[in-house]
């Protein structure tokens, strides 16, 4: 399998090319084009293709393409805006719940794990455990950024992509309430640890605010 990530950072979009019998799963609804593919929706091991699955308390669903032809291609993309990465895996990875788009059949993610929550005025953060070995391709609102922590490293809850199990966290809120209004900031994921840790650029709920701001108020 060869792969390309296009129009990065912004509208970024990937692009896979496969040979006769290689496999890809996917988000669904992820599929933008495609020749020499087929659509499978059957289970395949243990990662059910298009079938339900159930992530920290939230339907998940994944689609498995099978390219029927040598060199067929495969082009995948997220619902938003955004960036996609990479992360050769080997081992265990925890995402936001929503940044998975693809990997190779052999990347599961663990629906027996609960997630991780921590709740504070309505925000929070829930985490799916990714475990195996082989290709991963996460995705975020905004662009992703790479951070190697070495002992403590704090972000915000709304701007976690992904992080090696190699972190311990815990989630608390900034400072006193008065201080938490006043910046506009709300809960922070505190990391400690060695490990490579990714960051979107931007908050989808921020952006939702900044959207609702801009709306015409009704008398």
């Amino acid at each position: 399998m060869e792969f390309e990530i296009l129009s990065k950072p912004s509208y970024s979009l990937l692009e896979l090319r496969l040979n006769a019998g290689e496999e890809v799963l996917a988000e669904t609804g992820a599929m933008i084009y495609m020749k020499g593919v087929e659509l499978k929706t059957e289970a395949k091991g243990g990662f059910l293709g298009g079938l339900k699955r159930i992530v920290s308390g939230e339907s998940f669903f994944v689609n498995r393409f099978v390219a029927v032809e040598n060199d067929a291609v495969l082009g995948l993309a997220p619902p938003y805006q955004g960036d996609i990465i990479h992360i050769p895996l080997n081992g265990v990875v925890y995402a936001q719940s929503g940044a998975f788009l693809a990997s190779t059949p052999n990347v599961e993610i663990d629906t027996k794990w609960k997630g991780a929550k921590g709740f504070f005025a309505g925000e929070g953060l829930i985490l799916m455990k990714i475990v195996g070995s082989g290709d991963l391709f996460l995705s975020s609102f905004g662009g992703i950024i790479e951070v190697n922590v070495e002992d403590k490293f704090v972000v915000d809850t709304g701007h976690i992509v992904a992080f090696e199990d190699s972190l311990d966290f815990n989630v608390k809120r900034v400072g006193g309430l008065k201080a938490t209004l006043l910046s506009g900031e709300g809960l922070v994921a505190e990391f400690r640890g060695e490990g490579r840790l990714w960051v979107q650029t931007r908050s989808i709920s921020d952006f939702v605010g900044w959207l609702s701001s801009l709306l015409p108020k009704r008398d």
